[in-house]
């Protein structure tokens, strides 16, 4: 299998990403015109439960084969690379079962208890048998990952999302006239099913990878009962830390529908009504923020390997290296995003959703929201450090403050209350693990990074505003003032940042003071 280099693989996983939010972005916009606002709503109520069955089921074991995996590399240990992929197989596969018939057959008494909208129920049931798919497919992608191959997590990502679309465009539409509950099982569904296409593509290009040494297949490994002991003891010392913040995480999501909607009837908002309002916060504008994160995600992915094998060799100086270039990428993909989302949340949303109204929480959590571009590359940092554990108090800290924002917030400001928590949380996490970092390796930045973005974005900010009143003034129609104004700032932005150098990679020796 060969082996990709950190710069190779984040090209190649950010390519894909750059596909996959597209596509994943065209189904959200199939959604909202089939579902509408209230339909939508229902998927976000229902799917909160899936992360948490999730987080059970890996128990962590994917960011752990990642970290593992990489070091049994950097060693040679092939030996160790089969138990680590065997142990966590037969681990997840047991688990995947067993909690999928437990979520199946308890489904009444489950939903009956999370769900702030029982019409969710059929859509709850309908994304169930998603765990252990989801399962394997993480663990192979783990594994992958450790080998610091990247091919198969592209590709498998653009089928599942390629396989969802067409089946949401033949079954929602079949079930739409059904009511609008089937409609919404039908798409979680459709997720299933793609879900299941990532996974026959991930397993094949395993074997295929393992092809021409069927000794060396993982899946073929047999070890004695102490070395297997011990891996399932490396494997959750990484593990149990990411299932404790995975957990908590995912039984926040999980009640945080109840917990808006709750919060939203308090301020004085009907039940349906919160539901629509809490489909336009959650699947309208944060997919419009969660958007252009792919440059930062695909870094973390491969940020996770690269620094834990810069570790195993103790080269402090390749893991500055890696996260200088993972900081710079978070600022100067990050900052134009934030401003764009800002300036025209109400024409993106009205063109895009033809739901206006969700603007102006767009506007609201964007500010906030350029943090998330800094916060994967620093957790995915003291992962690749092995600091899991830092990771999962770092989460409930943020979730403990997060909930009672938006408690508090929504029950006396309503919707607008609940998107300006939840974009506290992200900056709080984003702070929490900045200074983790700092406090582990220091944190070297060549702040005159900030100056020629910050030249750039003024001059993209003169530019676009100036073309999109030029165009109002044209009457061209509103779809053509909004892109035509987005292509000219994003057109500036990027030749200033080529002007002042600003897309150069840093000093290869840091000379900056570090933050500590």
């Amino acid at each position: 299998m060969n082996k990709q280099s950190f710069m190779r693989g984040t090209f190649i996983l950010t390519v894909s990403s750059f596909f996959t939010k597209g596509l994943g972005f065209v189904n959200g916009i199939l959604l909202a015109r089939f579902l509408g606002a209230e339909g939508v709503g229902l998927l976000m109520i229902a799917h909160p439960l899936l992360p948490l069955f999730i987080t059970l089921t890996e128990l962590g074991l994917p960011v752990a084969i990642s970290k593992l995996v990489s070091e049994a590399e950097a060693k040679g240990d092939e030996a160790r690379v089969k138990r680590i992929l065997a142990v966590s197989l037969s681990v997840t596969v047991t688990l995947s079962i067993v909690l999928t018939s437990v979520a199946l057959f308890g489904s009444k008494w489950i939903g009956s208890i999370i769900l702030a909208d029982q019409r969710a129920y059929y859509a709850m049931v309908a994304i169930t048998p998603i765990i252990p798919i989801v399962a394997v497919s993480a663990v192979l992608k783990g594994y992958f990952r450790g080998r610091q191959n990247m091919n198969p997590l592209a590709i498998s990502d653009i089928i599942e999302n390629l396989a969802q679309i067409i089946v949401i465009l033949g079954v929602v539409n079949i079930l739409l006239p059904h009511g609008i509950a089937y409609a919404a099982a039908g798409a979680m569904a459709a997720a299933v099913i793609g879900e299941g296409f990532g996974l026959l593509y991930l397993f094949s290009m395993f074997k295929w990878a393992n092809r021409r040494n069927p000794k060396a297949n993982p899946l073929l490994a047999a070890d004695a009962s102490p070395q297997r002991d011990r891996t399932l003891r490396d494997l959750l010392h990484i593990g149990l830390p990411m299932t404790g913040s995975g957990l908590i995480h995912s039984l926040y999501h999980a009640f945080l529908p109840l917990l808006i909607t709750k919060s939203l009837v308090l301020f004085g908002v009907g039940v349906e009504m919160a539901t629509k309002q809490f489909g336009l916060l959650a699947g309208y504008a944060l997919q419009l923020l969660f958007l252009p994160s792919f440059f930062t995600q695909s870094l973390s992915t491969a940020l996770i390997p690269a620094i834990s094998e810069a570790s195993v060799d103790n080269n402090s100086q390749l893991m500055h290296k890696h996260m200088d270039l993972a900081l710079r990428v978070a600022l100067i993909a990050g900052l134009p995003c934030t401003i764009i989302l800002y300036l025209w949340a109400e024409p993106l949303t009205s063109i895009i959703y033809h739901a206006p109204e969700a603007g102006a929480l767009l506007k609201i959590v964007a500010p906030l929201f350029f943090f998330f571009y800094f916060e994967a590359p620093l957790q995915a940092i003291l992962l690749g450090l092995g600091k899991a554990s830092t990771v999962m108090w770092n989460y409930i800290m943020t979730n403990i403050f997060e909930v009672s924002m938006i408690f508090v917030l929504g029950s006396n400001f309503g919707v607008k209350g609940v998107a300006l928590g939840f974009g506290l949380g992200i900056v709080l996490l984003t702070f929490l693990n900045f200074f983790s970092v700092a406090g582990t390796i220091g944190i070297y930045f060549d702040f005159r990074i900030m100056f020629k973005v910050g030249i750039g974005i003024i001059v993209m900010m003169i530019c676009g505003l100036g073309t999109h009143s030029f165009l109002v003034r044209m009457h061209v129609g509103q779809t053509i003032e909004l892109f035509g104004a987005l292509l000219i700032s994003l057109l500036t932005y990027a030749a200033t940042l080529q002007l002042t150098r600003a897309l150069r990679s840093g000093p290869k020796t840091p000379t900056i003071t570090p933050i500590s």
